[in-house]
């Protein structure tokens, strides 16, 4: 049986600590199906409680964390229908499974009704579908947290502006100019909010390649897809929303086993193959439980698609793939040439550029493929301009070209961040601590007349 890692999604909270590994609660009046789930979620580093009635289960509710409840639907006192109904009382966010027999459809119906139950599984269970389901309602559970952590953050930080403005209406007359000035203050505090989100999304990118192997993919990717959304004239929650995809767009390839790892798609044996063409459904699967990310999810899904409707998973064509999937694919398929994901060999820029334009009206939109190639040539030309900098040379007010990339590919700053003396003498700890000389990529405009800039081959970038 192949073993699948699990791993729950990074906390919302910057400094909240790592999160507890999941728990998993199996309720079954047969000690020998107990066991036998025991063994299974053993495998996979699981813990597990477990119970022999309904009885014993809420107690343990009550005295321990639990993330997902497994329980058997024929149970003496009370059913599994009626324990899962209690369990969502108890907490309405754990994950709740019931094990039923065929004969008990009735039943699971109204498990299902008044239980609100996630997912339900015949016996006998095959062990590797039982761990997907675990697996995808863990990551399910574990992305709901986040997203309440999110709420109750924004709802604080509502309340406190509620109050600060009720203040401030008693003395608007008197203090106009200091208003407009918190004013200015809150508009800086949302904006800051949303660039630590996206920075949040590149650190999770940058975990998602330290697994599989493939550094600065995403990064690259990202900033491709941003810039030809932009010049195709998408709004700007579709550039966000674009943006955040291709950051994220191979999130389903976490899953893979690790002899697939490192391996181009075309090295990939039929078995192997059938798993890469389900990761797209596995990445819409891992984000769409939040909210914000709905439009995210949906290109994520989509970025395999084909115009000609020949792609995967769904078989769409053109008139039914979002335009940000579009885009995706054919950044994503530019870079991997580049790089040598897709083959054997690596294809230069112009090989790729002239693959992806013949690619046109099959794989890739026209008008997508036009304006990336126009975008690859302009992004060359202005890269030409950046200023490799010593991390000494660095004043605030400079604003980073490049991302800042640790030795093991973790982002550490985004592109355009501006530095402030605060960042600046962080970095330049950072530098010290670790006992390398750190290079940044500086944009020229922002450089003041007595900086020093080095001159470091580019070759290094």
């Amino acid at each position: 049986m192949t073993t699948i890692a699990l791993q729950e999604p990074p906390s919302a909270a910057a400094n909240a600590g790592p999160l507890a590994a999941p728990t998993v609660l199996t309720v079954d009046d047969e000690p020998s199906v107990l066991s036998a789930l025991r063994r299974v979620f053993r495998a996979q580093g699981i813990a597990t409680l477990q119970a022999t009635s309904a009885a014993e289960g809420l107690a343990l509710l009550k005295t321990h964390r639990v993330d997902l409840v497994i329980s058997d639907m024929r149970m003496p006192e009370m059913d599994g229908a009626r324990f899962l109904e209690l369990v969502r009382s108890h907490d309405e966010g754990i994950a709740r499974i019931l094990l039923t027999g065929y004969a008990d459809i009735s039943a699971t119906i109204a498990a299902i009704n008044k239980g609100a139950i996630h997912r339900y599984i015949s016996k006998p269970w095959d062990d590797q579908d039982l761990v997907l389901v675990v697996r995808e309602a863990l990551i399910r559970r574990g992305l709901e947290q986040q997203n309440a952590e999110l709420t109750e953050l924004t709802k604080r930080q509502n309340e406190q502006l509620r109050d600060a403005n009720q203040t401030l209406e008693s003395r608007v007359a008197a203090r106009t100019a200091e208003l407009q000035q918190i004013n200015g203050m809150l508009d800086a505090a949302y904006e800051d909010l949303d660039n630590t989100f996206v920075l949040a999304v590149n650190v999770f990118s940058s975990l998602m390649e330290m697994r599989v192997g493939n550094s600065g993919h995403s990064r690259r990717v990202a900033d491709l897809s941003r810039e030809t959304a932009r010049r195709l004239g998408l709004s700007d929650r579709e550039i966000r929303d674009i943006h955040l995809a291709a950051l994220v767009h191979d999130v389903g390839n976490i899953g893979f086993p690790d002899a697939m790892l490192g391996k181009s798609v075309s090295a990939y044996n039929p078995e192997e193959t059938q798993r890469y063409r389900r990761h797209p459904i596995d990445g819409e699967t891992t984000l769409m439980a939040l909210s914000q990310l709905q439009g995210v999810a949906r290109i994520v899904r989509q970025h395999h698609e084909r115009v000609d409707g020949k792609g995967f998973p769904d078989g769409l064509a053109a008139p039914e793939i979002v335009m940000g999937a579009r885009i995706v694919a054919a950044a994503s398929d530019l870079d991997d040439m580049i790089n040598g994901n897709l083959g054997d060999q690596r294809c230069t820029v112009e090989r790729a550029q002239k693959l992806l334009h013949g690619g046109i009206d099959t794989r890739y939109d026209r008008s997508v493929v036009e304006t990336m190639i126009k975008v690859v040539d302009d992004l060359a030309a202005a890269a030409k301009a950046d200023v490799h900098m010593d991390v000494r040379d660095l004043r605030p007010g400079m604003v980073l070209a490049r991302d800042l990339v640790s030795s093991r590919g973790a982002i550490l700053l985004a592109a355009g961040y501006v530095f402030d003396e605060r960042v600046v003498k962080q970095v330049g700890d950072f530098s010290a601590r670790e006992g390398v000389r750190l290079t940044l990529w500086i944009r020229k405009s922002s450089i003041p007349q007595d900086a020093k800039a080095l001159d470091v081959p580019r070759s290094q970038s």
